[in-house]
């Protein structure tokens, strides 16, 4: 191309040999090119005579990434509508990992300047080649500084990885913190630097040690082995999605949503027994077995062309990011309160939009949480918009106007009555003091089983049944478990 208008030239992953026949011929006769940086092996060896400016002091004035790829746009722009145009050369080919020509060409096709594009080698073919490895079938290509602006890769980990753009130890470990939230530390990786030059270095480390490297610069990149199958969320949907075929397991073919529905109460359950017991080995394994109900509902609905598993995480992160405007953004809150009546605002304006009829404060409690959440859920409610007490003081003084009425009362309706009157004042004091119901009760009930297990054992050890025991003996060992155990966490505590 020559006149007004703009040419890309992509440089290749390392010195003016990886050049294009159709680069360095235009090169040749151009007379002047606009480097998105100078800092490349090719340009030493670029045409002679041949004019080199660059866009680096941008880089060198801002701070913000975004304003320096807007800039040179803008820049390569205006250097386009010159009567003799430019020539604007970028490392490795223009379209791989190369923001500035994806934004050139937005920019481009609402102007009505010509473009050319002569291609070039991009970085990932030596890279591949210093490795000794074949892209097929399947290869992530991403970028350091993004994935450090994460908290968790934005990849499955049993694909194999390219990170480029590695320039520093900063951005190394920026990456590695976000790496290791789905790779164990010790992962074996393999930095690649200066690859096709006669400078190439392959270094093989632990992914925590890659910003220990003193080889890191522009010409950087990480290679990230996958993990072994089984250790990725679209693994375990191709699981599910095989039992589920014409040829998979009987007992998960003839599944329908209604009938997974005790597995699914059963599995949550599980999943609360697991935290009651701290202990996080049995966390995982009922969270996974929660998570295939998960994962069984949507299958069906899939093959029912209902919805999809990836439209059950659209909606949810929409939802998230939707209800959370003081995290996603320019909304401040002060408090947990006022995050709350936030959420409680969102939700209506989302029923209004969706054109839902009017619905109670109340009406999003599900009828099927146990009693006592249920009334924990009813008063967190309430309170959000004002009907609650200022001090504990009168939420005191319910409970024992609410006991007194339960002793006053003559038929079984009125001791119903008035005992489910007792359990609320009860869960509203709880409440007031920062304590969730539920799992007080939970732990108490826990705490009784292992108490009166202790009563049986030791009646066992005197060759005797529970119920041969007197009340004042099964009373004094109670006694003696509640010793017992109290130490037993006092010593867990001191470990700690």
């Amino acid at each position: 191309m020559t006149g007004r208008g703009i040419t890309i030239v992509g440089l290749g992953p390392a010195g003016a040999e990886y050049l294009t026949r159709e680069a360095w011929a235009h090169l040749k006769q151009c007379g002047e090119i606009w480097l998105r940086t100078k800092f490349h092996p090719a340009v030493a060896g670029l045409p002679e005579g041949l004019g080199v400016r660059s866009f680096d002091e941008i880089y060198d004035s801002k701070n913000d990434i975004g304003e320096v790829l807007e800039t040179i746009v803008q820049q390569v722009m205006e250097l386009g509508r010159r009567e003799q145009g430019v020539t604007y050369g970028v490392p490795g080919s223009p379209f791989v990992a190369e923001e500035t020509v994806s934004e050139l060409m937005k920019a481009v096709e609402a102007s009505d300047l010509p473009i050319r594009l002569i291609d070039g080698l991009s970085f990932i073919e030596p890279v591949c080649s210093a490795l000794g490895i074949d892209l097929h079938p399947q290869m992530v290509l991403a970028d350091a500084l993004h994935l450090a602006s994460l908290e968790v890769p934005s990849f499955p980990p049993t694909i194999p990885a390219i990170i480029s753009q590695l320039e520093s130890s900063f951005e190394a470990s920026e990456l590695k913190l976000t790496l290791m939230a789905n790779y164990p530390q010790e992962h074996p990786v393999m930095l690649v630097h200066n690859a096709g030059t006669s400078d190439e270095i392959v270094e093989k480390l632990a992914l925590y040690e890659i910003d220990q490297s003193v080889h890191l610069g522009m010409l950087s990149c990480l290679y990230l082995p996958p993990l072994r199958q089984g250790t990725s969320f679209e693994d375990f949907q191709q699981i599910i999605a095989r039992l589920r075929r014409h040829d998979g397991c009987p007992w998960d073919r003839e599944q329908t949503h209604l009938s997974l529905r005790p597995y699914l109460l059963e599995e949550a359950y599980e999943v609360l027994e697991a935290l009651d017991q701290e202990d996080s080995q049995h966390l995982r394994e009922e969270l996974g077995d929660l998570l295939l109900q998960i994962g069984l509902h949507a299958q069906i609905a899939t093959e029912d062309e209902d919805f999809l598993m990836s439209d059950v995480l659209k909606g949810i992160n929409a939802k998230l990011v939707r209800r959370h405007p003081h995290v996603f953004s320019d909304i401040d809150v002060d408090s947990v309160e006022n995050v709350l009546t936030n959420w409680e605002k969102i939700k209506a304006d989302e029923r209004k939009i969706n054109g839902e009829s009017h619905k109670g404060m109340l009406d999003g409690v599900p009828l099927s949480l146990p009693a006592l959440s249920q009334a924990n859920q009813i008063q967190r409610r309430a309170k959000r918009v004002g009907f609650d007490w200022h001090t504990i003081e009168p939420v005191i003084a319910k409970v024992h106007e609410e006991l007194g009425e339960l002793r006053d009362a003559q038929t079984n309706e009125e001791r119903q009555s008035e005992a489910g009157d007792v359990l609320f004042a009860v869960v509203n004091l709880v409440r007031w003091l920062k304590v969730d119901p539920e799992i007080a009760l939970r732990e108490t009930n826990l705490r009784f089983r292992k108490r009166f297990a202790y009563i049986e054992k030791h009646a066992l050890e005197q060759g005797k049944s529970v119920d041969q025991l007197s009340f004042e003996e099964m009373d004094q060992l109670w006694e003696a478990a509640k010793v017992a155990f109290r130490n037993e966490e006092n010593k867990d505590a001191g470990r700690e």
